[in-house]
């Protein structure tokens, strides 16, 4: 058997049941013949969060694992590795939702964007994956990012990754807001109305809660 990495990928038990899979102690399984029942796949949820596969032969029980191996070739193997690659996708596709966002403060402002306007973040930029915009459905206006850059990027000292928010504001409201520690001038957008705020607890949530509201609003003027 198998774990499956699943990369800025999480998976939502919810959708387990719905899917197909079974839940019996603390365990969740799916299982699927291929190739004509010869072959069982088998899908595990363990811990919530971790994906593991298993192919047997269903005549002897015993696990198959030459479609793990790079160098193994034909198309028997072919076919056994196209189920188990589907599967995965499949999985993935229906039970599992991006996050490319790790920190807890982040993800509040996801959902109260989501809760507060129906929006979700767009990822835009396949070579920045770690990048996602909102805008509203009914200007097509971006209103927010959220963006993963290095704490050089922004003016302070290191190499560590930060997560920022990036919002509009009234040009004569920003220099007063700027501090230079929470608040900063706009990352990748235009310094005239836009700033960028760290999104690392330091700031409270009620706070940029009242800034992203600011910015839904500023979308709309002409």
């Amino acid at each position: 058997m198998k774990q499956i990495p699943l990369i800025n990928k999480k998976i939502i038990t919810e959708r387990l049941i719905p899917f197909g899979f079974s839940y019996l102690d603390n365990v969740y399984s799916y299982k699927s013949e291929i190739l004509g029942g010869r072959f069982l796949l088998e899908l595990y949820v363990l811990k919530g969060d971790e994906l593991w596969v298993r192919i047997s032969e269903k005549a002897t029980n015993e696990e198959y694992v030459l479609h793990l191996i790079s160098k193994a070739i034909g198309e028997f193997i072919g076919s056994i590795r196209e189920a188990y690659n589907a599967a995965i996708e499949n999985f993935i596709n229906n039970c599992c939702a991006t996050e490319i966002f790790k920190g807890e403060q982040t993800k509040l402002v996801i959902e109260y964007i989501k809760r507060t306007y129906g929006d979700e973040p767009e990822y835009l930029w396949k070579k920045f994956p770690n990048n996602a915009i909102f805008r509203r459905k009914d200007t097509k206006t971006w209103y927010a990012a959220l963006l993963t850059v290095k704490e050089k990027k922004i003016g302070l000292l290191g190499e560590e990754n930060l997560e920022i928010l990036d919002l509009r504001i009234e040009p004569e409201r920003l220099s007063s807001l700027l501090d230079y520690h929470n608040y900063f001038p706009a990352y990748h957008m235009n310094k005239k109305n836009w700033f960028t705020v760290l999104l690392n607890g330091t700031v409270k949530n009620e706070e940029i809660y009242s800034y992203i509201d600011n910015s839904y609003r500023l979308t709309l003027k002409r």
